[in-house]
């Protein structure tokens, strides 16, 4: 069975990498640390197709280590051992280079096992993975590694290693693709960041050209056509959803409707409108709260207006709710009010309540003061009273603070009024 063109793309040189040149480049970080011949045990961390796997493949090959690979979605503790047996032996006698893909896929007991090893330098551990290694990797391996994070190439990298597959292609088919103006430049804008994404869309626009008499012509459209949705880069349940997420609100904070609706239509695409519906009404409360108290209520119906629709149309009320939110004044004063009160309840301030407040009517033998003593404030002028609601322990303590928006302010003015005259 014929290998997979990106295998046959995959560059032997750190100089022929795509993206990665603030690690690789020219005294860069781990250029430095591979030309010094000194191989410490490494993490790479990053999305897929971003060159973790073909910088390890070159590290090892220009050492005199033993090589072994193995991928944390398949790998046992049978596996491990087995390497770990040769050390000490003629075929590890200059050492051993463990090249671990997927190490999160790893258990807790399996990650353990290697620790001694790559701790006396009898194994030297590269691994990648695609999550975030401080909370997919077992800590004592974190503190014996050092991590570098990859990320997405830009297209114009990404457009060279394009014409470099055609180039291949051709030589190893012995066909000449005439590629369309444009048609490259779009596979290298869709893939997301992902060389191997791109590098398929290659090859199957290799396979879906129009036969000429020249060759074979790869046509923009087609390329269209191949890289619509399949290179979209999304994984609900890694990183990728909870930057996505993250992104979004962080731009509703900032107020940067255009940056929201795109985070937005990212979640869409990937068909994720159950995660984004339920950010935005974290957000209505969380950034806008009682800067505009109905914004909550608004979003409320966009959301279940668009569960209703389902997608496609759904992305017309979310939009909605997107850009009312960004553009909407902005308050956190709920939230940090909220958060405060339950930082008090957690440091166990929280004992008692006013007598006024308690739900009962009568008083026990050892009571101070007889009679509950409340004071009904829709008795009293402005429906307000003075008296104490905080329990003896929290007395005066303040939780909320009106923001400076037109709606908090207003409030404010109102209840500084009325509690300055019962004072």
């Amino acid at each position: 069975m014929a290998a997979p063109l990106a295998d046959s793309v995959r560059p032997s040189l750190l100089d022929d990498v795509v993206g990665q040149k603030h690690l690789i480049g020219t005294g860069k970080p781990l250029r430095k640390i591979l030309d010094s011949g000194q191989i410490p045990n490494m993490i790479f961390y990053g999305p897929s197709g971003t060159g973790k796997t073909t910088v390890a493949r070159i590290i090892a090959e220009n050492t005199n280590m033993t090589l072994h690979k193995l991928n944390g979605t398949s790998a046992s503790i049978a596996d491990i051992k087995e390497i770990i047996s040769e050390i000490g032996t003629f075929a590890g006698e200059n050492g051993i280079l463990l090249y671990l893909d997927e190490i999160q896929y790893l258990n807790k007991k399996q990650q353990q096992s290697l620790l001694e090893y790559i701790e006396n330098g009898d194994i030297t551990l590269i691994a990648s993975t695609t999550e975030n290694p401080y909370f997919a990797v077992f800590n004592a391996v974190i503190s014996r590694s050092t991590v570098f994070e990859f990320k997405p190439p830009e297209p114009s990298e990404i457009e060279k290693a394009v014409y470099r597959a055609f180039s291949i292609l051709s030589e190893k088919n012995n066909v000449e693709y005439e590629i369309e103006e444009g048609a490259a430049e779009h596979i290298s804008k869709c893939c997301g960041g992902d060389v191997r994404k791109a590098v398929n869309t290659v090859e199957l626009s290799a396979l879906s050209g129009d036969v000429t008499a020249s060759g074979v012509k790869i046509t923009l459209e087609t390329v269209k056509a191949l890289a619509q949705r399949s290179n979209m880069r999304y994984d609900r349940d890694g990183d990728q959803h909870y930057d996505i997420l993250s992104a979004l609100q962080k731009s509703i904070r900032g107020s940067d409707e255009n940056a929201a609706i795109h985070y937005a239509a990212r979640l869409l695409e990937a068909g994720d409108l159950i995660s984004l519906s339920r950010r935005l009404l974290v957000i209505a409360s969380e950034d806008v709260g009682l800067a505009y108290p109905n914004a909550i209520t608004i979003v409320k119906s966009c959301v279940d207006s668009a569960m209703q629709l389902g997608l496609p149309e759904a992305r017309i009320p979310i939009a909605q709710a997107v850009i009312l939110l960004a553009t909407a004044p902005k308050s956190n004063s709920a939230y940090e009010a909220v958060n405060e009160a339950a930082a008090d309840i957690r440091k166990g301030l929280a004992i008692d309540f006013p007598r006024c407040l308690q739900n009962k009517h009568f008083d026990g033998e050892d009571a101070q003061v007889k009679g509950q003593n409340y004071l009904y404030p829709h008795d009293y002028p402005d429906h307000y009273v003075e008296q104490q609601y905080m329990p003896d322990t929290l007395k005066g303590r303040v939780y909320y603070r009106y923001g400076d928006n037109k709606q908090e302010q207003s409030a404010k003015l109102y209840w500084d009024k009325i509690k300055g005259l019962k004072r």
